[in-house]
């Protein structure tokens, strides 16, 4: 499902939240209360995946660095060829 079939002003209002987080610190407790543990290791995961993937690691090599599994992975590919590009931009200004 595209992010876009969610958009309202709920999700606006979620956005915008992040949006005005001011440091590392608010993060960690923002999304302490928003999430559950589980649900930021999947994040993180998932990041550090989409990272791992445009650096070239092989998915062996990603499995075994992460723990991630290989629908993981392949999930974090499809989206890094073929969706909206957030992975990339946010990679690149990281990078940068």
């Amino acid at each position: 499902m595209q992010i876009d079939n969610l958009r309202d002003q709920d999700l606006d209002n979620l956005f915008n939240a992040i949006l005005a987080l001011e440091d590392l610190e608010e993060c960690y407790q923002f999304f302490d209360d928003l999430c559950t543990a589980n649900e930021i290791i999947a994040l993180k995961q998932r990041f550090q995946v989409a990272i791992l993937i445009r650096q070239g690691n092989t998915y062996s090599e990603i499995e075994k660095k992460t723990g991630a599994s290989s629908a993981t992975i392949s999930r974090v590919r499809r989206a890094l060829d073929y969706g909206s590009g957030g992975y990339s931009t946010i990679i690149d200004r990281l990078n940068n």
